[in-house]
């Protein structure tokens, strides 16, 4: 088997398994962890509408880099090259990759309207790989999150600790 071989089925294996990838565009200073599902040879994505992931410097016609980690132990695995395309609504690729994002949205405050909302106020991408990978690194390239609503600051509940710990009476 070739390398590009390899590469290939690496990429695939590991995006298909993994629940969210690292995606680094161009002009953008840090890579954002992005929920995907696997179809037809590309990472499929849905966002920047009301309620999704924000999909910040993803133009179609550009290009990314795709950071895919390990499902079990966290650590990047693999990092490739890919060529985003922004599918329209109603044509037979965005309803086949829509078919298969519906089924792993979690959540979704809209139930099965989601599809006719994403259609209306969203972006479908899809993340098709180039064949080019990119060498592991040698340090971890840790950065600070981007900044979110989603964080908390507050400090715990005091009875949390306790409700966590406590030990079932037997009976």
């Amino acid at each position: 088997m070739t390398r590009e071989l390899l590469d290939q089925a690496l990429v695939e294996e590991a995006t298909k398994k993994s629940g969210l990838i690292w995606v680094a565009a161009a002009g953008v200073p840090a890579a954002r962890a992005l929920w995907h599902v696997w179809h037809d040879g590309a990472a499929c994505l849905v966002g920047d509408g009301p309620g999704e992931q924000p999909l910040p410097g993803l133009t179609d016609g550009a290009s990314a880099e795709v950071t895919v980690r390990s499902k079990d132990k966290g650590g990047r695995l693999v990092t490739w090259t890919a060529r985003i395309t922004q599918l329209a609504p109603g044509t037979e690729a965005w309803d086949a990759a829509v078919a298969e994002l519906k089924g792993k949205r979690l959540n979704a405050p809209d139930g099965e309207a989601m599809t006719e909302r994403w259609a209306r106020e969203c972006r479908v991408l899809r993340l098709e790989p180039t064949g080019a990978t990119a060498p592991l690194p040698d340090g971890d390239l840790a950065a600070r999150p981007v900044p979110s609503p989603a964080t908390t600051r507050e400090p715990i509940p005091a009875g949390l600790p306790r409700l966590l710990l406590k030990r079932r009476k037997r009976a």
